[in-house]
């Protein structure tokens, strides 16, 4: 077991599947740069700088996979995914279900995702319940180092597309290079737990799909994922002191979605609160929802999302954003 941090734990993953697979290799903007000790170990051949689009490279990512590659390809935020869509929605997702099995597209899609210091809503944006949305994919969303390694072992072994959803405030080389630009007198609400954290050692897979309670209770169940949990957790310390039990939830996965883990504590506390760094409307918070209504239960429902674009204003961005206050108060208005 070693301490580590997100990113260190997720180019530990990736540089063990490299080691033992050949054909796994790294591609995207800058990839030299950015994964210096990848760039090192396994030299250009394996870990491959692409020009500034998008469009290409993942595009590339696709035929090399269906080619017998295994492309972690990284498009830096996942905002920048929109360049890529027709690779995303129209080939990754679709080729195995219209070629019956024949051909497949195994490869991982390796974006940094979150907002919370000031970069405006065409970099800070979540997008998860969107690429959940889309048949064929896979979309995992990481809240502490150990499970950040462990979904990127299980998603390189995938044989299908999966979008490995980075959070920006949980990623040390994220959070250095944020706090330039002339934001460097800023201070960002980073959850330390979620920062750094001991990872096992041979790592372990976890599986696609499989949420994880990350704290009991009896009177609300809150379902949440990457710092969102983290977010739910601190809350959980005040909605105490007023008498409210909370259960968490850390989906890890959005698609596939455990379902199962979800029904059990809702039919349990009767209550649920979904805390969604994404989208409020059409996303994951109201497939949730629905989880629980096809299950037949009835439970008091509530959400705390981004209900619009987020605004570039640090100040104002920080009310959008799912906060501890918000959580609070969505948490007490659910139990009355």
């Amino acid at each position: 077991m070693a301490r580590m941090k997100l990113d260190e734990a997720v180019d530990e993953a990736i540089a063990q599947a490299m080691t033992a697979d050949e054909r796994i290799v790294v591609m995207g903007e800058d990839v030299h740069m950015l994964r210096p000790g990848l760039y090192t170990q396994f030299g250009t051949s394996r870990v491959l700088p692409a020009p500034i689009s998008e469009a290409a490279f993942v595009g590339a990512a696709v035929g090399a996979a269906m080619a017998g590659l295994r492309p972690v390809v990284e498009v830096m935020m996942v905002d920048f995914i929109a360049v890529a869509m027709d690779s995303v929605l129209n080939h990754m997702a679709k080729v195995e279900s219209f070629s019956g099995g024949t051909w497949t597209c195994p490869l991982v899609v390796r974006a940094a995702c979150g907002a919370g210091y000031g970069d405006g809503g065409q970099h800070g944006q979540s997008l998860w319940g969107m690429l959940a949305g889309i048949p064929g994919l896979s979309v995992v969303v990481p809240s502490t180092p150990a499970d950040a390694a462990g979904l990127m072992r299980t998603a390189i072994e995938h044989d299908g597309p999966v979008f490995f959803m980075e959070p920006k405030l949980l990623t040390e080389g994220w959070l250095e290079f944020l706090g330039r630009g002339g934001r460097e007198m800023l201070e960002f609400d980073v959850p330390k737990a979620g920062a750094e954290g001991v990872v096992p050692d041979p790592l372990p897979a976890v599986p696609l799909g499989q949420a994880v309670v990350r704290r009991t209770g009896r009177d609300l169940t809150i379902l949440s994922l990457a710092v969102g949990v983290h977010r739910a957790l601190e809350a959980c310390a005040e909605l105490t002191a007023s008498g409210i039990s909370c259960e968490v939830i850390d989906l890890r996965s959005v698609r596939p979605l455990d379902t199962a883990c979800v029904v059990q504590s809702v039919r349990k506390t009767g209550r649920m609160l979904v805390v969604d760094e994404d989208y409020t409307h059409f996303g994951l918070s109201g497939e949730l929802a629905a989880t629980a209504l096809e299950a037949g239960l009835k439970p008091t429902y509530g959400r705390v999302g981004v209900d619009d674009t987020l605004p570039f204003a640090r100040v104002r961005e920080a009310q959008a954003l799912p906060n501890v206050e918000r959580i609070v108060a969505a948490a007490k208005a659910l139990c009355g």
